[in-house]
């Protein structure tokens, strides 16, 4: 790799950068040149800004555990996704969008749901959940959407039985959950879908409130927004977040993944054959890192001069961390395009890095584990049923995935 250069302001690439036609799995390749170029560079987003763009795996988690960067979408210099996120980003702020202690003192109220042995103690209910499910695929008529028939509906009913939302509202959530993830969504479009989602999940936790079960949106209501520690508009958007990360990302991965191991024989055979329980784990790490579904970076913006590898990021300066490429990053992950479940991949930074690295992975992880372990086990002849020149993929979302996948057996 080359000297640390910037670019000037009249060769600036747009960004996000569109993916090859020819591997939807791999960055673009204005992305992977930026990474062989430069430490850091800059680009251009929708706005006209030109935050920093930061490649390389040792930088990317170097920037997202330092203190001098904030996640806070409010402050000026923010580099927003899109106009819809930008617009009303303040109404619709969440922890992962605070700095400390702010930020801590939220998360922390829903730390304990999502911890580790919690989330082992719900892998028999996932387990059923994913035979329920495949029982009717088998069931019925082929081919099937595999997105709609079993990606979609695992971590929908998984998340919803976590935090006590009735899955026959599911239909409502998924469709406003999209618009919010879609890059192209118009800010009013935005604005409504939020609106409706935590006006949603406001009536749900006043329902709670009064009739606690035995439920996280319960917990939240009779600890946190009985005594004070919330109001109910903070939780609602907490609610918000938890409902719409919980199903919206795990899905794609469960589809995508599919597609992958589908386009990749040899791997599919060394997880379909996996009795190991570390074996199926390496694999979803493995999966995690070669598909680094998001895509469009992690956004944060600096509060002081940052000089870093001979570059002083100014305060106030927009900083946009490029996961998938931070994963391909031959430095740390040797051939990083090729799949090989039997890697060892927990370096990625699919989840992000520090403080605000994601609070569901446990859930994730698990789901995954069951998923993987099980889907081609039980359709041992599982195969795309059209040609995945035809596949329609994600690139106007946060989320990167594929919006259908005709599958047969």
């Amino acid at each position: 790799m080359t000297e640390t250069v910037s670019h000037a302001p009249d060769d600036l690439t747009e960004f996000p950068m569109p993916r090859a036609a020819r591997c939807p799995f791999d960055p673009p390749e204005a992305l992977r040149a930026r990474q062989t170029e430069a430490t850091l560079s800059r680009v251009r987003i929708w706005d006209g800004s030109t935050p920093w763009l930061v490649t390389r795996h040792d930088q990317v988690r170097a920037l997202l555990a330092d203190p001098r960067v904030s996640s806070d979408v409010t402050r000026s210099g923010f580099p927003h996704i899109s106009p819809g996120s930008k617009a009303g980003s303040e109404v619709r702020r969440s922890f992962i969008n605070m700095d400390d202690p702010e930020h801590s003192r939220m998360r922390r109220m829903v730390t304990a749901p999502f911890a580790i042995r919690k989330m082992q103690a719900l892998r028999p209910e996932v387990q059923r959940i994913a035979d329920d499910l495949i029982d009717d695929l088998l069931a019925g008529p082929k081919p099937v959407d595999l997105v709609q028939a079993f990606a979609l509906p695992v971590p929908s009913l998984v998340i919803c039985a976590l935090l006590g939302v009735p899955y026959a509202d599911h239909g409502l959530f998924q469709r406003h959950t999209k618009v919010l993830v879609r890059r192209s969504s118009a800010p009013e479009d935005v604005s409504a879908a939020s609106a409706a989602l935590t006006d949603y999940l406001d009536a749900l936790l006043a329902e709670k409130q009064a009739h606690p079960e035995e439920d996280l949106l319960s917990d939240i209501a009779t600890r946190q927004v009985a005594t004070g520690q919330l109001t109910r508009q903070q939780a609602a958007r907490m609610g918000v977040l938890l409902l719409a990360a919980g199903h919206e990302t795990t899905a794609n991965m469960i589809a995508l993944g599919t597609l992958a191991l589908l386009r990749n024989p040899d791997q599919l055979d060394v997880l379909r054959a996996a009795d190991d329980p570390k074996t199926v784990a390496a694999a979803v790490e493995e999966l995690l890192r070669y598909l680094s579904i998001v895509h469009s970076g992690r956004r944060r913006v600096a509060l002081e001069d940052i000089t870093y590898a001979g570059v002083t990021i100014k305060a106030g300066d927009g900083i946009v961390l490029a996961g998938e490429t931070a994963n391909r990053d031959p430095e740390v992950f040797p051939d990083p395009d090729r799949l090989d479940l039997g890697r060892d991949a927990r370096r990625h930074v699919a989840f992000g890095f520090g403080v605000h690295q994601c609070l569901g992975q446990p859930l994730a992880r698990m789901e995954l584990q069951v998923v993987y372990s099980t889907l081609y086990r039980r359709v041992p002849t599982l195969a795309l049923a059209t040609d995945i020149e035809r596949l329609e993929f994600k690139h106007d979302g946060a989320i990167f995935g594929v919006y259908e996948l005709p599958v047969t057996w």
